[in-house]
């Protein structure tokens, strides 16, 4: 499990944090988002009318900020 932690921390997926003896790790749910995005755009490429509500739903919590690092971008770097 460790081994799979410390490669999501590394993509940026999520974040750790320490706590006396305890390690805590936390979803970074605007990454996730994200990549949720990135993979549902990609999947349905030849056809965006079926991913169309769900893409726009996943945009549902504000206004994005600025990307600092496009998704195909993270996963050639965690690659």
């Amino acid at each position: 499990v460790s081994f799979h932690l410390k490669e999501l921390e590394r993509a940026g997926l999520i974040a750790q944090r320490r706590a006396s003896r305890s390690i805590i790790y936390a979803a970074n749910y605007e990454v996730l988002s994200e990549l949720i995005r990135f993979l549902m755009e990609d999947c349905c490429s030849g056809r965006p009318e079926i991913c169309a509500p769900l893409i726009a739903n996943a945009a549902c919590c504000g206004e994005q900020a600025p990307k600092k690092m496009s998704m195909s971008d993270r996963l050639d770097k965690a690659g």
